[in-house]
């Protein structure tokens, strides 16, 4: 079985937040928000865990944005006893909130947005407010599949029918190779590529690892289905989402080789057609990103506008902020 990639602790000198704000309420929320000392702060969730109503009669439950998906299944074991695919499905996040923060695909496939009703998010102004595809639409375009950048989660109101059919509809990933039993540490690396050009990329990724000479020690596919309601997509179509396992080189000649390797198996989803999930792929270069994300630009200068001190920062914002912002140099050979 893959493992689940996990977002890296990139360092910048320009990321240094004062403090860590573990917050158990709105209102702590909005007061680490509205602190005078303006300083950047960092999000942790994790008392944010509790299900806060049930409305049966609408099919809708309101959960804390820190809420793991295996408690949401618990409380709901009666009300809806199909949602364990959500709890164990293989690549997602582990909370409700990271769900959305990501957009990431659920069991069936579907991106988060699907099964979102609103959004209970603490704005960089301190106002708490809740949005919807009818209230504030902008805000929720942004929020859902916006990194948590555009405010801080309070809590998610998710539809239990769209759960229920995901769930249902639940089909674990094909193991395309296994990994050896005594494979070294590793990291992951997803591509997106058009389902019909599946059996076409297969060997030419084999072959690139091979000539780097860094084995693949497992690769898995998942259907994942497009959306069209946020503004930073990464499901643009229907694609089998590949998740390679690639070793972690011990040594920094090592790790130059598997970024460049990264790199080329990322042009090769690129030039099918396809593309590379944003939420975690920090090996991806400058270009890469523009060709694949060219509203990336817009999304950070929208962040800036909504959050001019960059009161929330996270690993991605710094890095993509710093990817975007270096100068292009051009490159002479001599000869």
């Amino acid at each position: 079985m893959l493992a689940t990639l996990s977002l890296p602790s990139l360092p910048d000198p320009h990321f240094a937040p004062s403090r860590t704000v573990r917050a158990r309420s709105a209102d702590e929320l909005r007061q680490a928000m509205r602190d005078p000392d303006r300083a950047a702060i960092t999000l942790d969730p994790s008392d944010l865990d509790r299900v806060l109503r049930l409305d049966a009669p609408r099919q809708l439950v309101e959960v804390q944005a820190g809420t793991p998906w295996s408690v949401l299944c618990s409380y709901l074991a009666d009300a809806a006893p199909d949602l364990v695919p959500f709890a164990n499905a293989d690549g997602m996040p582990r909370t409700i909130g990271e769900c959305v923060a990501t957009n990431a695909a659920g069991p069936d496939g579907r991106p988060m947005v699907a099964h979102v009703e609103s959004l209970a998010l603490v704005t960089p102004d301190g106002a708490l407010r809740r949005t919807s595809r009818f209230a504030h639409r902008e805000l929720f375009a942004l929020a859902v599949g916006g990194q948590g950048l555009f405010g801080a989660p309070y809590s998610v109101t998710l539809r239990l029918d769209s759960l229920t059919r995901a769930a249902r509809d639940w089909k674990p990933p094909a193991t395309l190779e296994f990994p050896a039993a005594d494979s070294e540490a590793q990291s992951m690396l997803k591509l997106l590529v058009p389902p019909q050009k599946l059996d076409s990329l297969l060997p030419q990724i084999r072959e690139r690892c091979a000539d780097w000479r860094i084995p693949i020690s497992g690769i898995a596919a998942r259907r994942v289905l497009p959306e069209q309601e946020t503004v930073l997509r990464w499901a643009l179509f229907e694609c089998a989402e590949l998740t390679l396992g690639l070793p972690i080189p011990p040594a920094i000649g090592g790790s130059v080789r598997s970024v460049q390797l990264r790199r080329e198996l990322i042009d090769i989803a690129l030039a099918a057609g396809g593309g590379f999930p944003i939420a975690g792929t920090f090996d991806a270069s400058r270009e890469q990103v523009e060709s694949f994300y060219p509203e990336l630009k817009t999304v950070l200068a929208e962040k800036r506008r909504r959050d001019p001190e960059e009161r929330l920062q996270n690993a991605w914002y710094v890095h993509y902020r710093g990817l975007l912002s270096r100068e292009i140099c051009p490159v002479r050979w001599s000869t």
